[in-house]
């Protein structure tokens, strides 16, 4: 184990500061393991795993949601320039024109070869997680980055992918001094909280 009774007090910390995953700050319930959070999720991986700030990104995945666009098939009838003029709003600027049309590309493919179901793309990769996170990263725009914040939260959902810990949140915990291995960082809290526990090792390596 890692943690010890020195260390336990800067877990307790890190969770009541920045415990809150970034899908709970969406409203979305991951665990209900229900198609639209699920797309809700991925998008919101794909605005987060690109080069701009974690705020406008979360800016960003809130507008799509406040414009309807809550299922594949809702944001597939919008239009480029309705996605790229809302990401833009949000503050999106830098990335707004390729991410709305990477963002029709993942409709198209999650429509076409899983009817709009993440959970279908569970299935067909027989709930293993090399295999899930391959068929992840075949929707554009998703790529290992995009593929690790998607599966750091939805592990809740997706058990198989239990004690997933990302780089970035496992370098975080060894920059604190609070584990040196992501084996380590899983061992810090029980299985649920470990979600929300990378959040807040994500948080904060965000502010230094």
């Amino acid at each position: 184990m890692a943690s010890t009774k020195s260390e336990a007090p800067s877990v307790k910390n890190l969770l009541r500061d920045g415990g809150t995953t970034y899908a709970a700050e969406l409203g979305l319930d991951l665990a209900k393991n229900t198609p639209s959070p699920l797309f809700r999720w991925l998008g919101a991986s794909l605005l987060l795993s690109t080069r701009i700030s974690a705020g406008k990104a979360m800016n960003a995945a809130k507008a799509l949601a406040s414009a309807g666009w809550t299922t594949p098939e809702k944001m597939a009838a919008s239009t480029w320039e309705e996605r790229t003029r809302v990401l833009n709003e949000a503050g999106y600027a830098r990335y707004d024109e390729s991410t709305s049309r990477r963002l029709a590309d993942m409709c198209d493919r999650l429509i076409g070869e899983y009817h709009g179901d993440l959970r279908r793309l569970r299935e067909k990769a027989g709930e293993d997680p090399a295999r899930e996170r391959e068929l992840l990263k075949a929707f554009k725009g998703i790529g290992d980055v995009g593929a690790d914040i998607f599966c750091r939260e939805v592990q809740v959902a997706w058990p198989e992918l239990y004690p997933f810990v990302d780089d970035r949140a496992a370098a975080s915990a060894k920059k604190l001094g609070l584990a040196s291995s992501k084996e380590e960082v899983a061992q810090l809290v029980p299985r649920k909280q470990l979600p929300r526990l990378l959040a807040a090792l994500v948080r904060a390596d965000l502010r230094k």
